[in-house]
């Protein structure tokens, strides 16, 4: 599961990704996105995309609480329909058989998408999440996920934030609460080796 993989969070020039790079530099996002992908889509797993609602006129204007974040997407308008900063980043790109899951409007990619009906459809009950962002989509829909029942690992190189204090609030306090695991890109691929073996 890639959650919110926007040029705007991960591409030089996005709307974001002056906030992300310090993180995303040291714990090597990017290239640890790519190799759990690669292994994932070499393992056939099913790929979900999870992406964040993708700004257009009108929206928010007749809403009664809109929250923090959804007022500064607002204001800056981030991953703004039909932009550059709405693509995919281009190493995240669906395939023709990995689903694109509705846009989920906060922080959660299961409240009110399909994201949970989906993976029920394709049996699936273990869930390996990466991508954006650690304190927010990722830790919602984490737990959310382990909430509903499917087993959660988060692979906390493969994914960032803004500031290490948000790292450390979802992987040495808050996920260790729900998670059934969180590896490092390495200790992933090895126990998918493992497995396989």
């Amino acid at each position: 599961m890639i959650i919110d993989p926007y040029n705007d969070f991960l591409s030089e020039g996005g709307k974001l990704w002056p906030q992300v790079e310090q993180v995303a530099a040291e714990v090597g996002l990017l290239d640890h996105m790519r190799a759990v992908l690669a292994a994932a889509r070499e393992q056939d797993f099913r790929i979900f995309i999870v992406p964040h609602h993708q700004t257009a006129p009108g929206d928010y204007e007749s809403w009664d609480h809109l929250s923090p974040t959804q007022q500064r997407v607002l204001e800056r308008r981030t991953f703004e329909a039909g932009s550059w900063g709405a693509e995919w980043h281009p190493d995240f790109v669906p395939r023709e058989n990995e689903l694109v899951m509705r846009q989920h409007w906060a922080s959660s990619g299961f409240a009110n998408t399909d994201l949970d009906m989906m993976l029920k459809q394709h049996r699936i009950q273990k869930i390996v999440i990466i991508g954006m962002k650690a304190n927010t989509c990722v830790d919602t829909t984490a737990r959310f996920g382990q909430e509903l029942g499917y087993h959660v690992t988060l692979i906390r190189d493969a994914i960032a934030s803004f500031s290490w204090d948000e790292m450390k609030a979802t992987f040495d306090i808050n996920a260790p609460a729900y998670a059934h695991a969180i590896f490092t890109t390495d200790e992933f691929l090895q126990t998918l080796s493992q497995a396989v073996s």
